[in-house]
């Protein structure tokens, strides 16, 4: 079911790198709906936005109807059972509590010559997030995604979610209620142009954030530039490395908690222990007929999974900042050993008890993270995504001649006569 591949072998190179290859790219017919979507709901606004809400969603709604009230969402908080709710809200806690210690704040310095110099730091005015609906519903995306805003101090956060059939998901409701954003609509993937461009009932923004399916990646990577986006999220990853102190049954689950989320999903183990391998693939053949998921599980694995032996774990990393894959669990006796080395990956998850699930809902860093090897030069959604930073340049005339003539010498090198005389304006000023 699962590939294996020793990393000694000749071929493991571009064995490797077929394994990587797997694109999500868009095909020809997605990305001509997605700019028909746009354009449509660019010109007519809400007529359009309606309109294909109701034909892609299977709903007869009104224009009035796609705005679910804040009444709604406390309802749906009161309807989910207390336990759920205590859960939720425990997770909220914690992503806020590690959220609060990304915070920047305006900073200044003053130079030598008493040029004060630094930033200024502005939270955006407003951002989209967009969230699964229907089956697919995420209540921790909501939690991930509005309250780095919040703590950024974003002064309006508008959600959208699909609700297919006008099956609204009491959970993602009531996540949106704990996590305190400030409009909710009932809208799919049509939502991403309402969001960029503004329409009468959705407020146009300054970013949108959050997963979704191909269309809605598509859709964010065709309005970037008119607003921010987080990132084009591919399938989800993991890499596992693990030495003869791993259980091979939380080996094999926590492949399997990747391998659930679809058929395209990865995930890789990484080992230097063959007898660590056969002892995984038996885990993976007793455990896989007791998952729910089991058909998703297995085609992923088939698809997309593999473990490669290794000579020994500085090898392993060597590997793993090849993948720089999105979540990375490190499960060997002593992941303290291997963390310097590791150069590229979304988050790390060290140790035998910190599976990657938790970080997918309640551990307290961000669960949207860099995929198809983009951690190679990208960060997980944070504070820092939601503020942006205005540089600070204060001088004055008796502090301005240090610059100034290094300003006019540079300006006249590059032939920018005007550049060179605004600086001498100010360096012979009295």
């Amino acid at each position: 079911m699962i590939k294996r591949f020793d990393a000694s072998t000749e071929n493991f190179d571009s064995s490797l790198q077929t394994l990587l290859s797997s694109s999500d790219e868009p095909d020809k017919s997605v990305l001509d709906t997605v700019s028909q979507i746009i354009t449509d709901v660019r010109a007519r606004g809400d007529e359009a936005l309606l309109e294909y809400t109701n034909r892609f969603d299977r709903r007869s709604a009104s224009i009035e109807s796609l705005e679910i009230s804040q009444k709604d969402l406390d309802s749906a908080l009161e309807r989910i059972p207390e336990s759920l709710r205590k859960n939720l809200e425990h997770a909220a806690r914690r992503v806020r509590e590690f959220h609060d210690k990304q915070l920047q704040t305006t900073w200044a310095y003053e130079d030598d010559a008493g040029n004060v110099l630094g930033q200024k730091i502005t939270p955006l005015d407003r951002v989209g997030v967009y969230v699964p609906g229907g089956k697919a519903a995420y209540p921790s995306s909501v939690l991930m995604n509005v309250i780095p805003a919040h703590v950024a101090g974003v002064e309006e956060i508008i959600m959208v979610v699909p609700t297919p059939d006008d099956e609204r998901n009491d959970l993602v409701l009531a996540a949106a209620a704990i996590a305190g954003v400030h409009k909710v609509f009932s809208i799919g993937a049509q939502a991403v142009a309402a969001l960029a461009y503004g329409t009468k009932l959705v407020p146009k923004v300054d970013k949108i954030v959050g997963p979704g399916n191909i269309y809605v990646a598509t859709a964010k990577r065709q309005v970037f530039g008119v607003v921010g986006i987080d990132m084009i999220a591919g399938p989800s990853e993991v890499v596992i490395v693990s030495d003869s102190s791993a259980n091979p049954d939380w080996v094999a689950m926590d492949l399997f908690a990747q391998a659930e989320h679809d058929e395209q999903a990865s995930s890789i183990l990484i080992t230097p222990d063959e007898k660590f391998i056969d002892a995984v693939e038996k885990s993976i053949e007793r455990l896989l007929p007791e998952m729910e998921r089991a058909e998703i599980i297995k085609a992923s694995l088939s698809n997309n999974g593999a473990m490669i032996k290794v000579d020994d774990l500085k090898q392993a990393i060597e590997i793993v900042n090849i993948i720089a894959p999105e979540h990375l669990e490190l499960a060997v006796s002593d992941p303290d050993a291997l963390l310097g080395g590791i150069r590229h990956a979304g988050a790390i998850f060290m140790g035998h008890y910190s599976a990657e699930s938790l970080g997918d809902y309640c551990a307290g860093p961000n669960h949207v993270l860099p995929t198809a090897r983009t951690a190679r030069f990208s960060s997980p959604l944070g504070v820092y995504d939601f503020q942006k930073h205005s540089s600070i340049i204060k001088c004055s005339s008796g502090s301005v001649k240090d610059i100034a003539e290094t300003a006019s010498a540079l300006a006249r090198g590059e032939g920018l006569t005007a550049h060179a005389r605004s600086a001498e304006f100010r360096l012979n000023s009295k």
